[in-house]
């Protein structure tokens, strides 16, 4: 390509060109000044990229637990005195289920323990849902663990069961013990789905608090067992796995929340009405980078207002952390929600997090389809900003009732514009005769679907549904990422 410079031309001499050649013929000649050495260029250090935050697989959580059973087994196998006589069986028994409901009781706490490793790998409505339905297990053996033992010690001291609870209970561990396990049955009725529905969240969270002190009291019991406390390795062994779990539930639920909202600082600067009943919150804070909050997670807002305080509200970013601005975007849905839509700005927040796996780590295919229903959109938005991709590779589909419906609109079609993307609106009734999720419907918006990774986010009859349909499109299902408003 040609180059081309520009100079001043002296106006003087533009009109009388003898005036320029006469010049030229009695001026000496100037030096030219002394050209500056040029200083050597520094050299660039070497970019170290930041290393990817640690990530438990799936696999990897369900393997270790796994292995932690069968060391347990091994404990009691190792102890195991052969017997034919029908009180040692039954003490037998005892003491392997209650090793069990032990081990199981350490696990759902762990699981809930909000531990990035195991959060940001697995996903908190996964981890939520190995934790329900854990707790049924764990429930099981505990009952087991208390029949077998009545049994084996009425078998053995010839009284009946009444008698025989009655004699038990007055060993200030085993009243402990008992008085835990009736704590955890209550947890555990109040999270049945029939029960759940009519209990307030305030309530049903403030009854699964109550499973801590249960640990605590079933602790006591399990060190001081035979199983346990019959040797100095099993007994040291057991008290570092109890230890070990209370430091991960302190640190990561109590000082980690305090130390972030001391460190960040968030406040309220904005809250915009989004379309009928969804608004935005725009927050500011400092060393919002240090959250290191992925496109497609969400975080645990309290606000610190007379009726919000107390509660810890999961909601998706709706748009990658912005410098020192954050965004969340809400449905009103219940109280909390509806509370939020009034805030104010200059209301202070403590944010939580980031929790959950909905991110790019999961891709594993050039093209993606980010499918998204009401206000699962929010998640999905955020990734479809940064998802790295060429033009057409980054494909979203928008599932809502009506026009009116469809949230950060805008948003979505200025982000669409740049990037080269395709976004399509799937609009109607969900009983209409036409299902826009159909199979079919699927592969022609979306060419080489089975091709494709898909995130997935909506309402859980939405996502059920989806997820069927993608399925016979062709889309392996280890291929779908999906996460659930509802654990």
């Amino acid at each position: 390509m040609p180059v081309v410079t520009t100079k001043a031309v002296d106006p003087e001499l533009a009109r009388y060109p003898a005036l320029a050649s006469y010049r030229r013929q009695t001026e000496k000649p100037r030096k030219a000044p002394p050209i500056p050495p040029i200083p050597p260029r520094p050299r660039r250090a070497p970019r170290v990229r930041p290393a990817a935050p640690a990530r438990v697989t799936p696999h990897g959580l369900r393997a270790g637990i796994r292995a932690g059973a069968l060391l347990v087994t091994a404990l009691w196998l190792a102890q195991v005195r052969p017997s034919a006589r029908v009180d040692a069986l039954f003490t037998t028994g005892a003491h392997l289920t209650g090793l069990l409901a032990g081990y199981g009781i350490l696990v759902m706490l762990f699981l809930m323990a909000r531990v990035p490793a195991v959060e940001h790998g697995i996903g908190a409505d996964r981890l939520a849902r190995h934790h329900a339905r854990g707790g049924r297990h764990v429930l099981t053996l505990c009952a087991a663990h208390v029949l077998l033992a009545l049994c084996g010690y009425a078998a053995h001291t010839g009284t009946d069961l009444v008698g025989t609870v009655t004699e038990l209970l007055g060993y200030p561990g085993l009243a402990a013990a008992t008085a835990g396990t009736v704590l955890f049955a209550a947890v555990g009725v109040s999270s049945a789905r029939a029960v759940r529905r009519r209990v307030g969240h305030g309530t049903w969270r403030g009854l699964h608090l109550l499973t801590y002190l249960a640990a605590a009291l079933g602790s006591a019991h399990q060190l001081s067992g035979p199983d346990i406390a019959s040797s100095p390795v099993s007994l040291g062994l057991w008290s570092l796995l109890h230890a070990t779990v209370a430091v991960l539930l302190v640190w990561y639920r109590l000082v980690v929340p305090v130390r972030q909202a001391l460190r960040h600082r968030l406040r309220i600067v904005d809250v915009r009405q989004e379309g009928p009943g969804v608004a935005s919150v725009l927050m500011r804070g400092t060393d919002l980078g240090l959250l290191r909050a992925e496109p497609g997670q969400f975080l645990r807002w309290r606000f610190l207002t007379r009726r919000l305080w107390h509660t810890a509200l999961p909601f998706s970013l709706s748009a990658p952390v912005d410098g020192d601005h954050v965004r969340i975007t809400v449905k009103a849905v219940g109280d909390h929600t509806r509370r939020v839509r009034r805030l104010r700005p200059g209301v202070r927040v403590i944010a939580t997090g980031p929790f959950g796996a909905l991110t790019a780590h999961r891709r594993t295919r050039r093209k993606v389809l980010l499918l998204a229903g009401g206000v699962g959109i929010t998640p999905l938005r955020a990734l479809f900003e940064t998802l790295p991709g060429d033009p057409g590779d980054i494909t979203l589909l928008y599932r809502a009732s009506t026009e009116e419906q469809l949230v950060l609109r805008e948003e979505l079609e200025s982000v669409a514009r740049t990037r080269g993307a395709s976004l399509h609106y799937l609009l109607g009734p969900s009983g209409a005769a036409f299902d826009p999720l159909a199979p079919q419907a699927l592969r022609e918006l979306v060419p080489e679907l089975p091709g494709h990774d898909v995130y997935l986010c909506g309402p859980p009859g939405m996502t059920d549904t989806a997820t069927a349909a993608l399925i016979k499109a062709g889309v392996p299902e280890s291929r779908i990422h999906a996460e659930s408003f509802t654990y």
